[in-house]
């Protein structure tokens, strides 16, 4: 894990945009994300493998499988999140992140840190959003 993310280093807007501190700043961070959504899978599947399937009470069984079915949902979830990761850690690695895929302007330091996976800035992501609900109450 390299040193800034220890030493509470944060990205700021002074510092040159994507520059070597931030890029390495933002690989750590998404790197322990996802190091986090696998730990928290393995303890899924160990509690999935070793849970009784078949409980004798139809209440009991309807209510884990329910259960069940909506871990496996969480878990796709995170399968698809832990996508984003790697494709975000790929444009760290070819240059092009954190820049906005539609307008190629910088997406702000704000906005990384809350959601580093972001390609799209404030703007962009809100008129792709305003585009959604035009088509969806067609």
């Amino acid at each position: 894990m390299p040193k800034m993310a220890e030493n509470g280093y944060h990205p700021d807007d002074d510092e040159p945009f994507m520059g070597d501190r931030q890029r390495d700043y933002f690989k750590c961070k998404l790197a322990a994300w996802k190091g986090d959504i696998l730990k928290e899978s393995q303890g899924t599947l160990s509690t999935l493998q070793t849970e009784n399937p078949n409980h004798p009470d139809f209440a009991d069984r309807a209510s884990s499988e329910t259960d069940r079915a909506i871990e496996l949902r969480a878990r796709d979830r995170q399968r698809k999140l832990i996508s984003k990761i790697d494709q975000a850690i790929s444009r760290i690695n070819e240059g092009t992140y954190g820049y906005c895929e539609e307008t190629g302007e910088p997406i702000s330091l704000r906005r990384l840190e809350a959601r580093p996976i972001a390609t799209l800035s404030i703007e962009a992501q809100e008129r792709h959003e305003r585009k959604e609900r035009v088509h969806r109450d067609d």
